[in-house]
């Protein structure tokens, strides 16, 4: 199922199991994954995009092989809050998904999530080619982290 709402994501999921955060580009998905206890996310992987059978199936070999309870896809809004073509984007995302897996589907709002990864990989002193290599799973490990937050707020951490 597809959650709009962190809460009913949140009802949705069991008491414990890693959670996978995504960051959708249009060239590539970065990968983050939580620990079990939900407590902290950590980049992963960027998988290149082919086609959609190709990208899920990368995916969901990544959530089978960890276990992981669900995912959260950072959704790009428009720094007013509206949803332009990235974010129907993402939803088509979803939905495609939604048909290959039973695991709960959350949204979490990413604005501005590249910029805060790019400048900790800058204070990191982080060459550009590594930068280049590693931002999506990075802005993926901010997406994913901002929902663990909110999930602990809940008391569903």
């Amino acid at each position: 199922m597809i959650f709009e709402d962190i809460a009913d994501f949140a009802e949705a999921l069991p008491r414990t199991g890693g959670l996978a955060g995504l960051d959708l580009g249009t060239k590539t998905i970065g990968v983050a994954v939580s620990d079990g206890l939900r407590q902290v996310a950590s980049p992963l992987s960027t998988i290149r995009r082919v086609k959609f059978t190709t990208d899920a199936q990368a995916l969901l070999a990544i959530v089978a092989d960890r276990g992981l309870a669900g995912l959260i896809l950072g959704l790009p809004r428009n720094m007013d809050g509206s949803e332009g073509p990235r974010a129907q984007s993402t939803r088509a995302f979803a939905r495609n998904l939604r048909n290959l897996t039973d695991l709960p589907i959350g949204y979490w709002d990413e604005r501005l999530s590249t910029v805060a990864a790019e400048r900790a990989l800058l204070e990191a002193d982080t060459s550009r080619a590594r930068r280049a290599q590693v931002i999506d799973q990075v802005a993926a490990g901010y997406i994913l982290q901002g929902a663990l937050d909110r999930l602990r707020h809940l008391g569903r951490a």
